[in-house]
């Protein structure tokens, strides 16, 4: 659907962006093909672990996937059978994309349950975190969406990735200044404008700011890497103990800071701490593994894995953090070579 005139914003006419723990009607993802950019030479080894993720997603909400074309859609319906999946609770839509990662391009999801249209997607602008891939397809896929759901679709005109922002769905975002204020996003804005948007096309009231992400993160500094909402006033925020790793400083002073914050009625954030993985490398390049990128669907929470002594602890932290839910874990050593991993790949769309 095409932008509205003169409309007003989404905050204002009473639109809010859900916290990921609310209910889901979907998951939407991009299914990775052979023009993918993210993972060279490695494609096929990512499809047990992508697939075992659409498995445990489809066991409690639908999911809807967008493919490059007719036969891809065939081959995947194809493989997903193979594997005794519900079909019925997957759909798969030729919509056509340049790479895999749905929660940064994807379409953001805002609800108001007494509006006409209680139901609305944002779209940002999307330039591959500062034009370093191509994006060209990613960037039509919210308003392709929206079409085909039938959902008014905004567009506020500045850049914005949906790995940048988390969120409690009580008014609060966090974020890092690393990423939202890099010369390459929008470099003609400062940070109370860049605040005014997130305000006004994600429907807040507080945005908290931390610093820098992980070593190894190209999208220069993805909250989602670090720091995420479990509750809406506590977090689970990754730490490295390792004082030699580039990752010890970055993360120390983010904690700090996280201790430093007050929510809007003053209170201060429970904080509970996950350990790094010891660090994945391939090829001599350092990868962003965290356990902090994991996913929060209706029935259960997806956790990357990466064959390493620390999985097992940061499963038990997690699942201590989401009582109602089951921790599942996934391996992701083959799927964090394309940069990201669950969170990255996926971004839900809210029942209504």
């Amino acid at each position: 659907m095409e932008q509205l005139e003169n409309q007003n914003t989404p905050k204002e006419q009473g639109y809010r962006f859900p916290a990921e723990w609310e209910k889901h009607n979907a998951t939407w993802l991009s299914y990775p093909h052979v023009d993918s950019y993210s993972w060279p030479d490695k494609l096929a080894q990512i499809f047990p672990f992508y697939n075992q993720f659409i498995g445990v997603l489809s066991k409690g909400e639908k999911v809807c996937i967008n493919v490059r074309n007719s036969e891809l859609r065939d081959s995947v319906y194809r493989e997903l059978k193979a594997l005794h999946l519900d079909l019925a609770n997957i759909d798969i839509y030729i919509h056509p994309t340049n790479d895999a990662w749905c929660r940064d391009y994807g379409p953001a999801f805002l609800v108001n349950k007494t509006a006409k249209e209680p139901k609305i997607i944002v779209s940002w602008n999307y330039n591959a975190w500062g034009e370093k891939y191509p994006h060209e397809l990613d960037e039509q896929i919210p308003g392709i969406i929206g079409m085909q759901l039938g959902v008014p679709v905004y567009y506020p005109g500045i850049v914005m990735e949906g790995g940048a922002v988390e969120f409690n769905g009580k008014g609060t975002i966090l974020t890092t200044a690393a990423c939202l204020l890099n010369e390459n996003r929008n470099p003609l804005l400062n940070q109370a404008r860049i605040e005014n948007y997130l305000y006004q096309y994600y429907g807040a009231e507080q945005i908290l700011w931390l610093g820098e992400g992980i070593d190894g993160d190209d999208t220069n500094g993805h909250v989602d890497d670090i720091t995420r909402f479990f509750r809406e006033d506590a977090v689970l925020t990754v730490v490295e103990t390792d004082k030699s790793d580039p990752n010890h400083r970055i993360l120390k002073e983010n904690l700090k800071m996280l201790k430093t914050m007050r929510l809007l009625n003053g209170k201060q954030l429970d904080i509970a701490e996950l350990p790094m993985p010891t660090p994945v490398v391939f090829q001599g390049q350092r990868l962003p593994a965290s356990y902090a990128n994991f996913y929060i669907s209706n029935h259960a929470v997806i956790v990357p894995l990466y064959r390493c002594k620390e999985d097992d602890q940061a499963m038990s932290i997690i699942e201590e953090c989401f009582p109602d839910r089951k921790t599942v874990g996934i391996d992701s050593v083959e799927i964090i070579w394309g940069l990201g991993s669950f969170h990255c790949l996926s971004q839900q769309e809210p029942l209504i």
